[in-house]
This record gives structure tokens, C-alpha cells and sequence, in this order.
């Protein structure tokens, strides 16, 4: 009851239900199309992962109290058949529907936006389509291309694995960036990425259109050789005092591909477990050590992000044959992690769940097994929870924040 507040706060489901489109015919229709996308969105909130659970949830009274229905709700070849007509069209129309959810978030224009770009492996265990093997993961697998900003998820793009990481990246963060700024005209966005999307392509669409980028560069010989003095400085000084040796400078540099210079920050340290230097291509100005410890750092939050989605929200489910029906089912998980991370967001701010992950919402808040009656007549439906939930003061908190 909880996601269906939430779920009607901000209008997710009617939302996807508006773009997704259906072509079944409206006479023959016994489930409607927004039924179906929140019966399966609080199915997967609630660890449902598999459509086959729906085979018995459908008869669940508080499914179908959350749903809006008071009669079965649709079997797994229903859901099954609404994922195998998946197209890319509907794809780029869900896309839409999370940015639009990020931008709907916020009361106010934010001042600074900061966009964490990454990868993961989805990997796959049957012959769906586009299927290829990745020699870094050593499987057979799908490589999705995930942007952040904060906790909140703005694209997941399913891609074929035997690709460049950073391929498409820089017309993804295009699109985003075009439309984020056309509702806040004066935000200040910045890119944030590890060595995987150091790419001229990348780079130079972020100068052109006055996004900084904080991007991290792999290690090379000439890299190497540039900073080997002062490692070797960093070794002499830690044989001397044996504490642990940190250092932050920069210097300019240009890859053969690069069209010009650019400012290269390295970080050096020295330690029992020898040398590990780290590279970063910033076009902000600032010092050198803020740049790298305030800014790229925090780049490793968005991993944890991408956990909520593929382990907590089963994000990684691509048992699907087609292809198209495999990215849909990537963005039912990422929607209902936008479900999850607006609960957290509104109904548990200020709480002991207020930076709980997906999974530790769900076993304490969404699925405790704690006994409850549901009456229903004919003007309403009443579930009677058992006065001594552990989590009683929390659920009525998140109750509360969510009444209309």
C-alpha cells in the first residue's frame, strides 16, 4: 500500500501507461495496460523476480487492493506477452518518462547537477538474441550503459557486449543534457566517469556545449614515465619514515588522438603494497585536490546505485529471447527502483531506512511477515494490521507522509 501511494504521489505507472501504447483491441481487454505496469513495478519492489510469481499473486488481496482492483489480476502470460512485444519505440518513450520523473522531483532548479556514467555486465545464460561473449567478464552477456544523478536513475541502455564501453555514451549524455537544460536553462551540469569513457568523442561534446567533465584516464607508458620521478621521491620517503606517502599535482598532456592539450590531475601514493597512480582529464578549473578527492571520488556511488537496480530489483533478469523484450525488462527494474528511491525520498526521510538500500526497505517495511485482515465491502477495502508490527512508528511515519 505503501508503493501505491508513492505510485500515485507521482503518477509513475499512469505515466508509462500514457507512452508505452497498446495495441490490443479495447473491447477484448480484461486487464488495462496501467494495471499491468503496476502489478509487475510492486511486484518487483516487493521480490517478485520471476513473471511466474504473478501465477499466484494475482489472487493476492493486497496485491489487488494495490493495484486498484478487487478482482484476479493478470497470469504470467499476460505480463509475458506485454514484454515479448517490447520495441525500441517504447524503449526511448520510457527513457522519457524517467527523466521527467527526475525533473518532476525537484521543487526548485537545482544550482549543479552531476551525471555518473558507467557500465555493468548483465550476464546471460541461454540463446538470446544478440548474445556475445566478453573476454573481461569471461561470459556470455549483455553490457548496459547506466546514468545517475544522485540516487536518481536517468538511462539504462541495454547493449550488445563485444563493444567499446564508452560506445554511445556521448549521445546519451547529449540528450539528457539537451533536455535538462531545457527545464532549468541555468544549471551547471558536469559528466563523471572512470577511464572507460576517456574518449575524444566524449570530451569534446562536453567543451563544445559547456558541460565539465571530470573523466578518468587509463595508464600508459608515457604517463608512467611523466610521473617517475616524483614516485620515486614517494619511495624514498616512505623507506625513511615508513608512513604511507600521498601526493596530488597536474600537469598538461595530450594523447596522440586528442585535437589539443588538456589538463591531466595525478594522484601518486606510496605504500607497503608499492606504486598506484591515477589519472584524471578535468575541464573544470580548481585545484588539482579538490577536483579529485571532493569531486571524482565520489564518482564510486553510482556502483552502488547500480547494485539497487541489478541485485535488489533483479535488474539483471534477461531471460527474455528478443532483445527489445530484455531492455524492457531492464527498465521495469530501473522504474521500479525510481518507485523505491521516491519512498525512501519522501515517505523515509529523517528515518532509520533514510539511506537504506532497496532490499533493506523491502524486508523491513514491504514484506515483514506480520498477520493482518482485509475487509472488504462495497464502499472501501480496510487492512487491519497486527498492533505489534516492530516497524509500527516507521510504517505510520511513511503512511503519514504519503496521505494526500
Amino acid at each position: 500500500m505503501l508503493l501505491r501511494r508513492v505510485d500515485e504521489r507521482i503518477g509513475l505507472t499512469r505515466a508509462v501507461a500514457a507512452v508505452f501504447g497498446d495495441p490490443r483491441d479495447p473491447a477484448k481487454i480484461t486487464h488495462r495496460l496501467r494495471d499491468l505496469i503496476a502489478q509487475r513495478l510492486y511486484g518487483l519492489c516487493c521480490g517478485y523476480e520471476d513473471l511466474n510469481d504473478h501465477d499466484t499473486l494475482r489472487a493476492d488481496l493486497r496485491m489487488q487492493t494495490a493495484v486498484g482492483r478487487t478482482e484476479v489480476l493478470a497470469s504470467s502470460p499476460t505480463l509475458c506477452r506485454l514484454q515479448n512485444r517490447a520495441t525500441r519505440a517504447q524503449a526511448v518513450a520510457l527513457h522519457r518518462v524517467l527523466i521527467e520523473q527526475f525533473i518532476a522531483s525537484h521543487q526548485t532548479a537545482p544550482a549543479e547537477l552531476v551525471l555518473d556514467i558507467d557500465t555493468s555486465d548483465v550476464p546471460l545464460h541461454g540463446r538470446q538474441e544478440l548474445a556475445e561473449f566478453h573476454a573481461y567478464d569471461d561470459a556470455h552477456g549483455y553490457l548496459p550503459l547506466y546514468v545517475f544523478c544522485g540516487q536518481s536513475l536517468l538511462a539504462c541502455v541495454l547493449r550488445r557486449s563485444r563493444i567499446d564501453g564508452a560506445k554511445n555514451a556521448a549521445a546519451v549524455i547529449k540528450l539528457l543534457v539537451a533536455r535538462l537544460r531545457q527545464a532549468w536553462p541555468g544549471v551547471r551540469i558536469i559528466v563523471r566517469g572512470d577511464c572507460g569513457f576517456c574518449r575524444q568523442r566524449l570530451l569534446r561534446f562536453c567543451e563544445r556545449a559547456g558541460v565539465g567533465d571530470v573523466i578518468g584516464l587509463a595508464r600508459n607508458a608515457r604517463l608512467e614515465a611523466r610521473v617517475a620521478l616524483a614516485e620515486l621521491m614517494l619511495a624514498e620517503e616512505y623507506g625513511r619514515t615508513g608512513v604511507k606517502q600521498r601526493w596530488i599535482d597536474e600537469f598538461p598532456y595530450a594523447a596522440e588522438t586528442w585535437n589539443r592539450k588538456r589538463r591531466v590531475i595525478t594522484r601518486l601514493e606510496y605504500g607497503a603494497q608499492g606504486t598506484h597512480p591515477r589519472f584524471v582529464v578535468p575541464n573544470l578549473e580548481a585545484e588539482a585536490v579538490d577536483r579529485y578527492e571532493r569531486l571524482y571520488c565520489a564518482r564510486g556511488e553510482a556502483e552502488n546505485r547500480i547494485k539497487e537496480v541489478q541485485l535488489d530489483l533483479f535488474g539483471t533478469r534477461a531471460s527474455g529471447h528478443k532483445f527489445a523484450a530484455n531492455q524492457l525488462r531492464l527498465l521495469l527494474a530501473a522504474l521500479a527502483y525510481t518507485l523505491m528511491q521516491r519512498l525512501r525520498e519522501i515517505a523515509l526521510a529523517g528515518t532509520e531506512l533514510a539511506r537504506a538500500t532497496a532490499a533493506t526497505i523491502r524486508v523491513r517495511l514491504l514484506k515483514m511477515k506480520i498477520g493482518a485482515a482485509i475487509v472488504r465491502n462495497t464502499r472501501r477495502v480496510r487492512i487491519l494490521l497486527a498492533s505489534h508490527h516492530p516497524l509500527r512508528a516507521l510504517f505510520l511515519h511513511a503512511a503519514r507522509a504519503l496521505a494526500p
